[in-house]
C-alpha cells in the first residue's frame, strides 16, 4: 500500500507492518521517517538491527535473505534495514526483494526497512517495487518545494515553541530564512535548531533571525529553470550567483536555459500549426511544475520574442565556449545573467497586465 508521509505518525499509532519502503532524495525527510519507524519498532520489542548497504552489482544478497530468517540468542524481534543508494538493485537484487516482500506477511519476528532514492516512473513499474508496495507500506518523501519552504520553517519553529511575528514582518522573516537555506533542507533544520539554543520560546524578531541564520543555500540548475519561467528576477539573480560560487559549469547552465527557450519555441510552433496546448506539451515531454509554467506563459508569449531569445541563446552558447560577440559581455557568467534576465523579463507579466515584455 502507498502511504503519504504526513500519515505516517497516525499509521504507526495503529500498529506496525512487517515491511516498509521509503523512497526520496531528501535525506532529512527519509531519515526522520526511518527514525519514526525504528522508534515504534523498539517500543514493540524489536531490539536488534542489522544494516545492509547495496554497493554495486556484485552485492551478496544471500546475507540479506539469511538475516530475515535468523535471530540472535538475545532477541526475538529484529529490524533488517536494506539501503540501495543507486535505486537499482540489479537482477539478483530484484529477485531477492521480491522474495523478501512475499515472505514479509508471515514473518512476525522481522521488520524489513528498504531505503531508496527518488525513483523514476519506470522503476516504480518494476516487479520488485510492485512486490514491496503490494506486500508492505511504501512512502514517497518528495522534497519541500521553494514555495512551501516558509510554511515548513514556521511549522518546525512551532515544534520547538518558537514563532515569527504576525503580519508582513513575519512573512518577511520567513522569506529571508527560506532564501538563506533554499535547496539545503538538512542545513535548514540545523539552523532552526540553532535558534532554539540561542533564543527562548516565544516570538522571534527579524533581526534575531537575520543575525543567527547562516547562508547555507544550495542551488540546483534545474530549479533555476523554474525560477526563470516563473519570472522571479530576484530569485534568479540569487541562484545564478550561488551556482557560480559553487563552481557549476557554465555550459550546463546555458544548456538548461537554452533548452527551455527551444521547448517554448517548439510548443508555440505546434500551437500555431493547430495543436491544442495540452497535446503540444505532451509531445515535447513537458511535465509537472514546468507544464504549469508553460501553460501560464505560452498563450501570451509572442513568436518574435521567442525568435529573439533563441538567437540570444545561440550567441551565449558561443560566449561560454570562448567566442566574442559585439554588444554582449565577454565573460560567460555575465552573458548567462543577461540571457536569464531576458527570458525572465519576457515571461513576467507587465505591470499593466497587458502582455509579456521582450528581451532587451
Amino acid at each position: 500500500m502507498q502511504l503519504a508521509a504526513a500519515q505516517l505518525a497516525q499509521h504507526l499509532q495503529k500498529g506496525l507492518r512487517p515491511l516498509y519502503t521509503l523512497h526520496g532524495d531528501e535525506p532529512l525527510l527519509v531519515q526522520e521517517a526511518a527514525d519514526a519507524i525504528r522508534a515504534a519498532a523498539r517500543v514493540q520489542g524489536y531490539t536488534e538491527r542489522t544494516v545492509h548497504t547495496v554497493a554495486g552489482a556484485h552485492f551478496d544478497w544471500s546475507a540479506v535473505l539469511a538475516a530475515g530468517g535468523s535471530l540472535s540468542l538475545f532477541a526475538d524481534k529484529q529490524i533488517v534495514e536494506v539501503r540501495i543508494p543507486s535505486g537499482k538493485p540489479g537482477k539478483d537484487g530484484g529477485a531477492a526483494l521480491q522474495q523478501i516482500a512475499e515472505g514479509a506477511a508471515g514473518n512476525d519476528s522481522t521488520l524489513t526497512l528498504v531505503l531508496l532514492p527518488k525513483l523514476d516512473f519506470q522503476t516504480k513499474k518494476t516487479a520488485w517495487f510492485a512486490a514491496l508496495e503490494g506486500n508492505g507500506v511504501a512512502i514517497e518523501l518528495p522534497p519541500v518545494e521553494r514555495g512551501a519552504l516558509p510554511q515548513w520553517i514556521a511549522q518546525r519553529l512551532s515544534q520547538q515553541g518558537q514563532r515569527v511575528c504576525s503580519g508582513e514582518e513575519g512573512q518577511r522573516t520567513l522569506q529571508f530564512f527560506a532564501d538563506r537555506v533554499e535547496g539545503n533542507l538538512l542545513a535548514a533544520y540545523q539552523e532552526i535548531q540553532k535558534l532554539a539554543l540561542l533564543y527562548p520560546a516565544g516570538e522571534l524578531r527579524f533581526e534575531q533571525v537575520e543575525t543567527a541564520v547562516l547562508n547555507v543555500a544550495r542551488y540546483d540548475v534545474f530549479k533555476l529553470s523554474e525560477a526563470v519561467l516563473a519570472g522571479n528576477a530576484a530569485r534568479v539573480q540569487r541562484m545564478l550567483d550561488g551556482l557560480q560560487a559553487e563552481g557549476e559549469a557554465t555550459v550546463l547552465v546555458h544548456y538548461t536555459l537554452a533548452e527551455d527557450i527551444r521547448s517554448l519555441k517548439r510548443v508555440k510552433d505546434a500551437m500555431a500549426a493547430g495543436r491544442p496546448l495540452p497535446m503540444a506539451l505532451r509531445e515535447q515531454r513537458v511535465w509537472g511544475v514546468k507544464e504549469k509554467l508553460f501553460e501560464r506563459v505560452l498563450p501570451r508569449l509572442a513568436p518574435t520574442v521567442l525568435d529573439n531569445l533563441l538567437h540570444s541563446a545561440h550567441v551565449v552558447d558561443g560566449i561560454v565556449k570562448g567566442l566574442k560577440e559585439p554588444g554582449w559581455p565577454t565573460e560567460g557568467w555575465q552573458a548567462l545573467h543577461r540571457l536569464a534576465m531576458d527570458l525572465c523579463l519576457a515571461v513576467a507579466p507587465s505591470p499593466s497586465g497587458g502582455g509579456l515584455r521582450g528581451p532587451r
